[in-house]
């Protein structure tokens, strides 16, 4: 994803004068491409995340289209002052980007995990919250972002995430269905949505057919298709890799809170605790129920079909 979030960069900035890159003393190599052709448009701020987004309010100001990258957890949490008041509230359009979103740097400890950053920055007004899950995701959202008047967050994982079949492209604040199926819909968000085609894999074997949405758009959220799950499944399962409080599950929820006629929702995702002991991503998620083999178990209690010992 990193490489199609730079490459998709260099392309943007080839065709827009006004886009800039804004970096907290990350992604060498990765950018080396941009800073080479755009090197005035190229600023690395060094370890200090607030100067980062104070200088691209500046430029936004001045008719610039900055893009200030640093890892999730420093990008969101350490500025977030400078966030909410410097850009949120002057409605600036500047895109943050989030490194490693999530648990991908896992086992570099607490400091670096990102599982509140679509929380944090939802709760900013005017912001646009968005977690690609694949590189098709990021090469088509990120035009989209360039596209809008206000703030927007947009997260990338690491480099070599495969592409999974989707049955529609990426549009910003709508959610892509991934599959058609029936009785049960899973709605995943950011890299997870991988983990959910396998579960779907798995599942199809045994001919269990869920429907699984990517809802890579968590503010605004797609109100339309979620009014449409309400009539058309009986469950919806939520996988997200960040806590309780803020991500997607808390934005459905919250949606479907003052509706007549809702689905049972249910939700695998990452607990609200801090998650210690310095695992590996595919270890925290598997120890959590964010693999595979959990999302397939959780679709075959939806309806009612354990799966057979042989």
């Amino acid at each position: 994803m990193r490489k199609a979030f730079a490459d998709t960069l260099v392309s943007l900035a080839e065709k827009d004068s006004r886009v800039a890159l804004i970096t907290g003393d990350l992604g060498f190599q990765a950018f080396d491409e941009f800073a080479r052709k755009f090197g005035k448009r190229y600023i690395n701020v060094g370890v200090a995340e607030a100067q980062m987004v104070y200088l691209a309010a500046g430029m936004a100001l001045e008719g610039y289209r900055p893009i200030a990258y640093s890892i999730a957890s420093f990008a969101t949490a350490r500025p977030f002052e400078q966030l909410r008041f410097c850009v949120g509230y002057h409605k600036l359009p500047v895109i943050l980007v989030g490194a490693g979103r999530g648990y991908l740097y896992s086992n570099s400890g607490v400091s670096h995990h990102a599982g509140d950053d679509l929380g944090l920055l939802s709760l900013i007004p005017n912001m646009t919250v968005v977690a690609p899950g694949d590189p098709v995701e990021i090469k088509a959202l990120l035009p989209q972002l360039l596209q809008l008047d206000g703030p927007a967050y947009c997260t990338v994982g690491r480099y070599g995430e495969p592409v999974f079949a989707a049955e529609e492209a990426p549009m910003l604040g709508r959610g892509r269905r991934i599959r058609s199926g029936e009785h049960t819909v899973i709605l995943s968000v950011g890299e997870i949505a991988n983990e959910v085609v396998h579960a779907l894999d798995e599942l199809k074997s045994e001919g269990i057919y869920p429907a699984a949405y990517q809802f890579h758009t968590v503010k605004p959220l797609d109100i339309e298709r979620l009014n449409l799950f309400s009539r058309e499944f009986k469950n919806i399962i939520v996988v997200e890799e960040h806590v309780p409080n803020g991500g997607l599950w808390a934005a459905v929820v919250q949606h479907y809170a003052s509706a007549s006629d809702r689905p049972i929702v249910r939700r695998l995702g990452i607990p609200d605790r801090f998650m210690l002991g310095n695992l590996k991503q595919a270890e925290l998620r598997r120890r959590n129920g964010l693999d595979a083999p959990t999302i397939a178990k959780a679709c075959r209690e939806a309806v009612g079909r354990p799966k057979k010992c042989i």
